[in-house]
This record gives C-alpha cells, structure tokens and sequence, in this order.
C-alpha cells in the first residue's frame, strides 16, 4: 500500500507576535483513496467556481474564498482522514526563535509527529496495517523554506518511517512504524496546481481558526481527525 500526505500550514512562527502556528492536512490510504477524494474535492470546487463566476484556474484557497465557502469546502472532506497539530508558541523556548534553523528543526519535528501520532492513530483503528506500507508520498506547499531546509525534512521523515531513530542521551533505538518501507519521497507544490493541496490549506485554515478562538473542543469533535498539541 502507499500512503498519500498532503498539507499546509497556517499562521506565522513568530512567538512575539503570534499565538498559534498549524500544521494540517489530509492521509489518503492508497490511490483508489486518492481518486475518490481528488473527485469529490473537485466536484465541489467546480460548483463554488460556477456560482462565484469565476475562471476553472482560479485558486480556491483559504485566502481568495468566504467563510461560508470555506464551510462548504471543508464539509466535503468529512469523511477523509486528517491530522493536525496546534502549536502554542508562548509556551516555546525563546532561544528557538534565534536562528533560522532552529525554528525550522522545530517546525519539521511538529510535522513529523503531528503524521506519526496520525499514523499510530489509525494503525489503533484497524484502518492501516504497518506492515502493508510500502511507500510515503508527502506533498507539503511550498513556503519559503530553503533548499538545504527541505532535504532535513525529506531526512527527518526517512529516519522516522523508514530507518527508525536513535535517542543518543538514553541509548535507545526506536525502529519505524511501517518495517517494509521502500520509500519515504517529499515533494513541494504550488497549491494552485495540486488539487488535495488546496484541500490541506482548507484543513490547516479551520483548524486556525478554531485555535485562535480558543475553540479546543469544537477541534477535537472535527469528523476523522487526529489533532496533537504542541509543546
């Protein structure tokens, strides 16, 4: 089985100014699970499109739609499995915030565990088996992350789901969840070309949103989501 990760984040990392920082997003299990949502996600987007009166490449992402539409476009993954994680940034290390690469360590280990915990999740559930997985396919939106930034992540994710990782201070070997992994591959898209991208920025948008309004509750009612809060 390959498993497919799309996502997006929402709000700025910056504990100065900023509360909230989100990632969020969409686990398809398997390309028939792909196809079907990629359909449905398609069919509402064509409608929204058609009542807006706008062009079939117009990008409907959280920025360019209302709230009533985003309501819509948010509904019609009810049924898809989604993982997020909130993370409060007041209660971050300032020292974090020194550097360019500290912060984005930290942002890449948010990732990582906000998918792992996801994943743990839904192997509990009986909905996955680890040892069917062959491959990870991770589609992220493109920011501003720099080069050498985004070969960690791809690193980071490697070590996590197909080599296991190794805790220096304990000794300790924690070996990967899924022990036939073939391959773990991160791609970064432009949303306005990747359908289930504008899906994920939907998810990370609502999931923003309900944080920044303390709504803590309503996010863990959210339909087949796995949602951990960071630190």
């Amino acid at each position: 089985m390959n498993i497919y990760v799309y996502s997006d984040e929402s709000g700025v990392f910056d504990k100065a100014h900023n509360d909230y920082f989100v990632f969020g997003g969409l686990i398809l299990l398997g390309t028939e699970d792909k196809e079907i949502w990629s359909r449905k996600y398609a069919s509402v987007e064509k409608i929204l499109r058609t009542n807006k009166d706008v062009a079939a490449d117009y990008e409907l992402k959280a920025t360019q739609v209302t709230n009533k539409e985003k309501g819509k476009l948010f509904r019609a993954l009810n049924g898809c499995h989604k993982f997020g994680v909130v993370v409060k940034q007041k209660k971050i290390l300032s020292r974090i915030f020194l550097s360019k690469k500290d912060k984005q360590r930290y942002l890449d280990y948010a990732y990582k565990i906000a998918v792992k915990r996801a994943f743990e999740s839904l192997i509990q559930e009986g909905m996955m088996h680890p040892d069917e997985v062959e491959r990870l396919y991770f589609y992220v939106d493109e920011h501003t992350t720099a080069t050498n930034g985004r070969y960690e992540l791809q690193e980071a994710l490697e070590q996590e789901f197909k080599l296991g990782t190794f805790n220096y201070k304990y000794d300790t070997y924690y070996p990967p969840i899924f022990t036939g992994m073939k391959a773990v591959q991160l791609e970064y898209c432009n949303s306005k070309s990747k359908l289930l991208v504008r899906a994920a920025d939907i998810v990370a948008n609502k999931i923003y949103y309900l944080a920044k309004n303390d709504m803590e509750k309503e996010i863990r009612e959210v339909q087949n989501m796995n949602i951990i809060y960071l630190p």
